[in-house]
């Protein structure tokens, strides 16, 4: 049996009845674990399932999938230099995930529409990005949580106008008025609590093109169950976690530093210092469904992704030289038609 997106349930291949997940009682407990004791002994390890693995040569995505399926090229960059590996045991085991919940026909769907709808892009394009070459991949993410207190310091500057005299061209005397600012020193703290702050931990994923998929809704996160597994493949975590939360911290702290700055009073601000302290860390590894389709043009690769979850869709494609070039000839025609129109 493999799950079934559509039908959010375990499916036959061969009499198609359908049969749920995860029924026992207590399925959907999800922990979050503390962060400290997250890397020595918090959190269980592997799969829970019988894995293959491969490792792409090109791009480094480590990959599982059930044991009795062949993979042949990369899911991430379309590579065929994927050599098949000793399944890491090791790894923490997802604390909980998302399942698809779009099917492989609404992504493939997606992924044409959104072929069709490109400008300035090579004209065979839609023929070497076929819909076919959809992949369908569980994505690593660690989750966190934590209590930050900010204390800040700034300059507040307030606005105010004085009235300035001067002589102007035609040597007549004129008044302006000129908007100076008073500073004053501010201070102040807050506490903010984080939920659940995503942080991707795959390796196949550019960044850039990660942090654009911006949709999933963790509130809808399940306990994790090895069966939802069965029919997809999932990434291993490349970002370890104690460098997962420190791109964790980067991200609160960023969003500390504005939340500090919407309190400085005042018309305008400078010289703004935060610090910030955390506690009550805890973390959860997660899984979130992708699909993924990885295709080259002129030996570069460009991905185009499908939130499996909610059907939000982000992706690169490579522009056509020729037609922007034609498209400016043809403007500066038209500019140039009128100007010569307007003058005669």
């Amino acid at each position: 049996m493999k799950y079934d997106a559509g039908a959010k349930s375990m499916r036959c291949g061969h009499c198609d009845n359908t049969r749920a997940v995860g029924t026992s009682e207590g399925q959907q407990t999800i922990v979050e674990y503390n962060l400290e004791e997250g890397l020595a002994k918090a959190a269980e390890r592997g799969y829970g399932t019988p894995v293959k693995t491969t490792m792409c040569k090109e791009c480094g995505a480590t990959v599982s999938f059930g044991e009795n399926v062949t993979s042949t090229k990369c899911d991430f960059c379309d590579s065929s230099q994927v050599l098949e590996q000793e399944a890491n045991r090791n790894v923490i085991r997802p604390e909980s995930l998302v399942p698809f919940q779009v099917e492989e026909k609404a992504a493939a769907d997606k992924f044409s529409g959104w072929i069709k709808g490109l400008w300035f892009r090579p004209s065979n394009l839609k023929h070497k990005a076929k819909v076919e070459e959809m992949s369908g991949v569980y994505v690593p993410y660690w989750t966190f949580d934590s209590n930050v207190d900010s204390d800040w310091t700034a300059q507040a500057g307030y606005y105010y106008y004085e009235t300035e005299h001067y002589i102007d061209e035609e040597g007549e005397a004129q008044e302006k008025e000129v908007r100076k600012i008073r500073w004053e020193p501010a201070w102040g703290s807050r506490s903010d609590f984080h939920d659940d702050l995503l942080v991707c931990a795959s390796k196949g994923l550019p960044p850039k093109l990660a942090s654009k998929l911006r949709t999933f809704e963790t509130a809808q996160l399940i306990s994790y169950d090895p069966q939802y597994l069965s029919g997809w493949k999932a990434e291993e975590y490349a970002v370890e976690l104690n460098d997962g939360w420190k791109d964790a911290v980067d991200k609160m702290e960023q969003i500390q530093h504005g939340r500090c700055r919407d309190d400085v009073p005042g018309d305008t601000q400078q010289f703004l210092n935060v610090s910030n302290k955390f506690y009550d860390e805890t973390f959860k590894h997660v899984l979130l469904p992708i699909w993924i389709s990885a295709y080259r043009y002129n030996d570069d690769v460009y991905r185009f992704l499908v939130n499996g979850q909610t059907g939000e869709v982000t992706g690169k494609a490579p522009y056509s030289v020729i037609k922007i070039v034609l498209f400016i000839l043809m403007l500066v025609g038209i500019i140039g038609g009128l100007i010569f129109l307007l003058t005669r």
